[in-house]
């Protein structure tokens, strides 16, 4: 493998430069890495990354990845529909899955977001410290800033990670579903949460 730019270049295949990153990476790759590495800007590599998520990410693609683009980073993972097999063949116990009452969090978060502890609790008409614990621990959602109330509660939202883990490009993606919750605090004023400040 070639150690300095020089060498690198001319590079004749971009995309497939691009995919040979985004498969050896195995975590997600900000566009300016792969602009900085492959001698383009940022707005070409956008280009190019949109032009092969059309050849990954068609139900009707026989390729077996997907090609994930966020606002900042792209990534290269595994179609869901494969996963037995990949749990078979790399001998993956399964586990690790989301409890229902986690499920319910997140996806009361992911819907309604920003929203505080006790407004899901509201929802939900049980506590749901356990399962806002274990979501904030495999980092499928954060504290974004505190709600301007009284109290201050913490406001909550998905992560990039939460988008990653299910497949997702952006919140817009959300499959739609009618509303059956109660009002929604009225338009948070958003405070932000400093390193560490987090209850």
């Amino acid at each position: 493998m070639a150690d300095n730019q020089t060498e690198l270049n001319p590079l004749k295949n971009i995309e497939g430069a691009i995919e040979a990153i985004l498969f050896a990476a195995g975590y997600p790759v900000k566009y300016a890495k792969l602009a900085e590495v492959l001698g383009l800007d940022v707005h070409n590599v956008k280009t190019v990354i949109e032009h092969m998520a059309k050849e990954y990410n068609p139900d009707s693609s026989r390729r077996g990845l997907l090609l994930l683009a966020f606002d900042d980073t792209c990534q290269l993972c595994t179609k869901e529909q494969y996963a037995p097999y990949i749990r078979e063949a790399l001998g993956i116990r399964r586990g690790g899955n989301l409890s229902a009452s986690s499920m319910e969090v997140l996806a009361i978060v992911a819907y309604n977001q920003p929203v505080t502890r006790s407004f899901v609790d509201q929802v939900r008409g049980v506590d749901s410290s356990y399962a806002f614990g274990s979501l904030i621990d495999k980092a499928l959602i954060e504290a974004c800033g505190r709600l301007d109330a009284p109290g201050r509660p913490m406001l909550y939202v998905t992560t990039e990670k939460f988008l990653r883990v299910f497949g997702l490009t952006s919140l817009s993606e959300l499959p739609a579903t009618e509303t059956m919750l109660p009002p929604k605090e009225e338009a948070p004023m958003v405070e932000e949460v400093s390193e560490g400040e987090e209850n």
